[in-house]
């Protein structure tokens, strides 16, 4: 059996934690692969921050004392697999001088060498605007959850890169059942996501005002999971608005009340980093999708076929117009999204990848010890 010391940065309410390393722990079992997993932060600090409740100093010398113990027992392992960095805002050295006796595998799944490179201070990018390169450097291998992460780990000088994407577990997403539409029910546009994202809704005010004062539109309803009392401003008043909490037990429950789920986001360089995870979820529920044309967006959302493309405000308010009045539209495109995630954005495809990623780093450093 392959031992792995996984140093992941949150517990199961983190989403990147829970999706990209928590979720694959069965599956990596079952491929001969023990996972020990060591959260930095539990979910207070999670529910602290999105309640905007400023972080206890002595809690947080706290987790990085107990980071900095594991790191240096991380011996007794085959390898390590890191969530981004283990020390966040200190410099990579201290990192590099911890892990010099152990190999280890870095995980990426958003854009966050910009989170230092990108930094307003000045000290902050003088002191650890490189960070990340220099830890996808001195892994064996870099784990990347698009096509824009992968590329910026092999010009950072990565040795090795393997691209895995952010995927949903099938068992959890049974296969959609066609059901009818309550009568006198408004058409429901969803977003599910985490109050750090809730921002970009500002992004689809203007198409929601406008798909709303259309005379041949329903009433239509804003279904808002997890962003926390956070609505776009300037809605229309027929928009009724509606927030849930999220909840890893009931989040397909929720799903289940979309009739279309959406994206928006602006055209950033840490934008161009995401994974497209929100649209791989609806997908995965059998809900047509509409989305910004930012990063692997444009590649998940196949124009047309299992949604929509939308840039500008009249692109937004045409779209969800569509599919407002178009039940079978929503329907087939729900399904060409269901197909696509069957296909390739499931954790059942992607694991024994990760499998042979891990184990090949875990083999390679064996025979370098014998």
């Amino acid at each position: 059996m392959t031992s792995v010391l996984l140093l992941n940065r949150y517990d199961r309410l983190g989403a990147s934690s829970r999706l990209r390393f928590l979720d694959f722990l069965p599956a990596l079992k079952a491929h001969g692969i023990t996972v020990t997993p060591s959260p930095l932060f539990n979910d207070s600090y999670l529910l602290d921050l999105y309640a905007g409740r400023r972080q206890n100093p002595f809690r947080l010398a706290i987790a990085y004392s107990q980071r900095i113990a594991r790191m240096l027992d991380a011996g007794r392992f085959d390898l390590v697999w890191l969530e981004k960095e283990a020390l966040p805002w200190l410099p990579a050295g201290i990192e590099r001088a911890l892990f010099r006796r152990i190999p280890y595998v870095m995980d990426l799944d958003d854009a966050w060498f910009h989170r230092y490179g990108l930094h307003r201070a000045a000290p902050v990018r003088a002191l650890l605007g490189r960070k990340l390169e220099a830890l996808a450097q001195g892994a064996q291998t870099v784990v990347a959850g698009n096509p824009h992460l992968a590329d910026w780990a092999r010009a950072a000088g990565a040795r090795s890169v393997v691209e895995i994407p952010t995927v949903i577990n099938l068992d959890r997403y049974p296969p959609p059942v066609a059901r009818p539409v309550p009568s006198g029910r408004p058409f429901t546009i969803g977003w599910m996501g985490s109050p750090s994202s809730a921002p970009y809704l500002a992004q689809v005010a203007e198409a929601l005002a406008e798909l709303a004062g259309r005379s041949e539109s329903d009433a239509v309803q804003l279904l808002l999971v997890g962003a926390h009392g956070a609505e776009p401003t300037g809605l229309n008043r027929r928009i009724s608005v509606v927030h849930e909490l999220w909840s890893e037990d009931l989040e397909t429950a929720l799903l289940g009340r979309f009739d279309v789920g959406i994206m928006p986001l602006v055209d950033g360089p840490w934008e161009r980093g995401k994974c497209g995870y929100k649209l791989i979820q609806y997908m995965a529920a059998g809900i047509p999708v509409v989305a910004s044309p930012v990063g692997i967006n444009t590649t998940l959302v196949r124009d047309g076929e299992n949604g929509f493309l939308a840039s500008e405000p009249e692109q937004w308010a045409t779209a969800l117009a569509r599919l407002a009045s178009d039940p079978l539209l929503r329907a087939r495109m729900g399904a060409a999204g269901r197909r696509l995630v069957e296909e390739r954005f499931n954790l059942q495809a992607v694991a024994p990848r990760l499998a042979e990623a891990l184990e090949t780093v875990a083999r390679a450093c064996r025979h370098k010890r014998i």
